[in-house]
């Protein structure tokens, strides 16, 4: 992995380089408080984007709070959510989260990452955005652009997304946090893109611990 100095240099570069947190960001997919932001990146789980927001767009119709959502049948919010798959086990799901925030928390979403992923269906990368876009907090969420480009770099060395998060938990400069996941995933989807990153382009190619990637076309 970089070290403390190397780490300090990506972010500088990216933080020259990309525009960071775009004006009026907010919860996931757009939704503008903290419950519905939870519920819609409990769907998001292995869902195209516009699936899932066919499914919030359907769900949110029908119910925006816990209470109104548990007075909802499981036929009827699983037939709402069912763009998004796995819809059965979302339906359980969704049923739980709210079950446990009105019994646990009076019905208000924790702004903490413990009391988030204290909710089922909340693991830490929904715990961690569902913090920085909707209670604004410095974290850097990790989701599979950044975790993608933190391990080809070497900001991180994880095969999973939460160990991605834990380790930039550690090593990230404090300055960094508030629009470190902005910088990685604008670089991701623009520049260290999956199949054929701009190498040529990159603002951290001297540092880069993969190095030039062939573009291959």
């Amino acid at each position: 992995m970089l070290n403390e100095a190397q780490v300090e240099e990506v972010y500088r570069n990216l933080a020259d380089a990309m525009p960071g947190r775009t004006k009026g960001a907010k919860g996931p997919k757009g939704q503008p408080d903290a419950f519905r932001s939870c519920i819609s990146c409990m769907l998001s789980a292995q869902s195209l984007d516009r699936n899932t927001a066919a499914a919030t767009k359907a769900l949110f119709k029908l119910a925006k709070t816990p209470a109104d959502m548990l007075a909802l049948n499981d036929e009827a919010i699983a037939k709402a959510i069912k763009p998004c798959g796995l819809y059965n086990n979302k339906t359980k799901n969704i049923r739980k989260f709210c079950t446990a925030l009105i019994e646990e928390h009076d019905g208000v979403v924790p702004d903490t990452r413990e009391g988030l992923m204290s909710l089922p269906g909340i693991g830490r990368k929904c715990a961690d955005i569902v913090m920085s876009f909707t209670f604004g907090k410095d974290v850097i969420a990790v989701d599979t652009h950044v975790h993608r480009v933190c391990n080809r770099i070497g900001l991180t060395d994880a095969k999973t997304a939460e160990k991605t998060a834990q380790q930039l938990e550690e090593r990230s400069p404090e300055w960094a946090l508030a629009d470190g996941h902005f910088w990685l995933i604008q670089f991701g989807k623009r520049v260290c893109r999956s199949r054929i990153p701009k190498c040529d382009i990159c603002v951290v190619s001297d540092l880069c611990e993969t190095g030039p990637i062939e573009r291959g076309d």
